[in-house]
């Protein structure tokens, strides 16, 4: 079992920047793939960034491609997502999840869900 929470929400305007991390609890962190997802009112959950095992891969959804960074520290049992030159679009709430995968996209493929934090960029 892996239980996330998310933190680092908030409200900013466009074209600022916000960190989103994700703490995880349990002793095999290192053991599972890591994602960020996101889902706006009225659409449907989409992917935003995923990170493999050890983070020396990532996958990245072209909509933020050059804008986000995704990170992890297996010391600390922690994900991060770095965003920057935020637009009014990036507005959702951003989930955190974990899959026993090495790294994924595929959001059925992810085993494990935080609770979510609202990101809001005001234009």
């Amino acid at each position: 079992q892996v239980q996330l929470v998310e933190s680092g929400g908030g409200l900013v305007q466009a074209g600022g920047s916000l960190r989103l991390s994700c703490a995880a609890s349990g002793r095999t962190f290192s053991s599972y793939g890591m994602g960020w997802f996101r889902q706006a009112p009225g659409k449907e959950r989409e992917f935003v960034a995923a990170i493999s095992r050890s983070g020396g891969s990532t996958y990245y959804a072209d909509s933020v491609k050059g804008r986000f960074t995704i990170s992890k520290n297996n010391a600390k049992n922690e994900v991060y997502l770095q965003m920057n030159s935020l637009k009014p679009e990036d507005t959702a709430v951003y989930y955190c999840a974990a899959s026993v995968r090495r790294i994924t996209r595929i959001r059925d493929e992810y085993d494990y869900w935080g609770q979510g934090t609202q990101v809001t960029v005001s234009s």
